[in-house]
């Protein structure tokens, strides 16, 4: 790492403050650096003065679990894998219409449907559709969605049911996704996030980190989600499930969990930056430090297949780091 590092990072600061971009070798350099503490201090300034002090809490639904035909190495969910997880078909709208309830109960500002498709089937499409109009009609909460490949017809018809924000990663950099899947191509990921921004929906794109990638491809992927204009970038941390092929993996130690969200934040100063799942495992308490290092958003209450904070615990654990919830 460079000499000054304090002074490095400050002035990379002072750089985005000033409404300029740092490039790749700024970032690797911020990434590198064995300052935390001011590299954590310098994200959370740029995030207070482009987002405030508010946190995105969202919650999700795994509303159609299972026998996705996708072969992504990390996914308890893909046909691929031999994992134990609850398999079911698409969940009626009166089910996830209570979940969507109990999510706004609980001071969820979001709710996200997720299913496990390459691509919606037109008769699950339908369903899904009646029931965000269920939703829309009897809850005041943001309705987001996670359903695969869309078709420009598909994103436009999500918009017009009141749809904000459509969730699909790019997962890992380009130079790595070989390395996780192979039954779809980075391109058909980079398609989808234009399809969405096309219609007019908010784009919700991020990745997961700890499966082996460098910390040059961990700012790979930072550059290429920047170059996706996304609303949101969600951070997750391999939870190497068994049956899967990165069933244990070394876990990523929580200094490089906090100096990947810190730097994501230099290069995407305006955007939500959420710690997603496996902070509950990797993190701990440490989640309260990534709040003030960079991160402005959250997922509670749990993820697709596995379990998560308490929506309540979540809650006291913001307010007691002087931070709101949206």
């Amino acid at each position: 790492m460079i000499r000054g590092e304090s002074t490095f990072i400050h002035e990379k600061m002072e750089q985005v403050l000033a409404g300029n971009e740092i490039n790749f070798d700024d970032a690797l350099n911020l990434i590198n650096s064995n300052d935390i503490t001011t590299l954590s201090d310098c994200a959370n300034r740029i995030t207070s003065s482009y987002n405030g002090d508010f946190i995105d809490v969202e919650k999700l639904v795994n509303a159609k679990s299972g026998r996705c035909p996708e072969d992504c190495s990390f996914c308890s969910q893909s046909s691929f894998n031999n994992t134990n997880i609850n398999k079911y078909p698409l969940l009626p709208p009166q089910n996830i219409l209570l979940q969507a309830e109990k999510a706004k109960e609980e001071g969820a500002s979001s709710f996200c449907i997720v299913c496990a498709y390459r691509s919606p089937p037109e008769e699950d499409f339908k369903q899904i559709c009646k029931t965000i109009e269920l939703i829309k009609s009897k809850i005041d909460i943001d309705i987001n969605t996670s359903l695969g490949f869309m078709t420009k017809d598909m994103a436009k018809t999500l918009k017009k049911l009141g749809v904000k924000r459509y969730n699909h990663n790019l997962e890992t950099a380009e130079s790595f996704f070989n390395k996780i899947c192979t039954t779809h191509t980075y391109q058909d990921r980079i398609n989808t996030a234009k399809v969405v921004k096309d219609a007019g929906l908010d784009l919700c794109s991020g990745g997961i980190i700890g499966m082996g990638e460098t910390v040059e491809q961990r700012i790979e992927l930072g550059f290429a989600l920047k170059s996706i204009e996304p609303d949101e970038v969600p951070i997750n941390i391999l939870i190497g499930r068994e049956g899967t092929p990165l069933f244990g993996s070394d876990p990523i130690p929580p200094e490089e969990i906090i100096k990947v969200i810190a730097t994501f934040r230099f290069i995407m100063p305006k955007t939500i930056i959420k710690i997603a799942g496996g902070r509950e495992i990797h993190l701990q308490k440490d989640d309260k430090i990534v709040l003030k290092a960079g991160a402005n958003g959250i997922i509670t209450g749990g993820y697709l297949t596995t379990k998560g904070n308490k929506a309540s615990d979540d809650l006291k654990m913001i307010k007691e780091i002087g931070l709101k919830s949206r």
